[in-house]
């Protein structure tokens, strides 16, 4: 969550900005969390840098226009130095080459066109176990991401296994933190969202968000949030360095 908020809020600050003054730029993100699998996670996800990968990359070796085995092979390329444009480090490598593993299954099977980003609004509750998998996918792949190095990603793992083992009490207490819960509202918001353009899309569509008092004291309440967070914001954003 915290990879997503920073690269695709600053995202959204870049497409803000850019409208004030007369242009429209590439939406960058279209709910990723609510794919139903891997493929469509990467239609959704960073869609700008995937965009590039496959039209100047992908494209170009072959795309999957020679046979199953040559866009398996092209599939990894694209991973692979996808890794290693984020940074030359082995977590990197192991990022891309874990996701490209992901699309084997449907390399195989032909399903990397099942679903459209087009169908944002498609996914319903009778998806949930399929978003819930992809997710668990993506989560297990920024393990390797965010870690320092191969070493801290498998300590990080291994600190993941002994939580499995927390009785109910310690249960509730973890998903009843302020943390939790203001994921699940972000979750939330973006859910009724998601035929729209960006997570908040809802409330153009409501009677109340229309009239000048109610957005300037939505407006005044997110300002004070952000000022009330400010001692807890870090130097910079995550993807700064890329």
């Amino acid at each position: 969550m915290q990879i997503y908020a920073d690269f695709s809020g600053y995202s959204d600050i870049a497409i803000g900005l850019s409208r004030l003054l007369g242009f429209e730029i590439l939406r960058n993100f279209s709910f990723p969390y609510f794919s139903r699998n891997i493929a469509e996670f990467w239609k959704r996800w960073h869609i700008s840098l995937t965009s590039w990968f496959r039209d100047y990359l992908y494209i170009p070796l072959g795309g999957s226009k020679k046979g199953k085995a040559n866009q398996i092979r092209n599939t990894f390329i694209v991973f692979v130095v996808s890794g290693f444009w984020h940074g030359a480090n082995y977590t990197f490598l192991a990022w891309g080459l874990l996701h490209a593993l992901y699309f084997l299954p449907l390399l195989i099977k032909g399903d990397t066109r099942k679903y459209s980003i087009a169908e944002s609004s498609d996914a319903g509750f009778s998806d949930f176990w399929k978003i819930i998998l992809t997710n668990v996918l993506v989560v297990i792949g920024w393990i390797f991401f965010r870690s320092e190095s191969i070493d801290d990603a498998f300590r990080y793992f291994e600190s993941m296994g002994r939580n499995l083992s927390l009785h109910p009490g310690q249960v509730f207490l973890l998903i009843s933190t302020p943390l939790t819960l203001g994921i699940f509202f972000l979750f939330s918001l973006e859910w009724v969202s998601r035929d729209g353009s960006f997570g908040l899309f809802f409330l153009s569509k409501k009677a109340w968000y229309n009239k000048r008092w109610s957005r300037v004291t939505l407006y005044v309440a997110l300002c004070f949030l952000v000022v009330l967070n400010l001692p807890n914001v870090s130097k910079s954003f995550i993807y700064f360095q890329f």
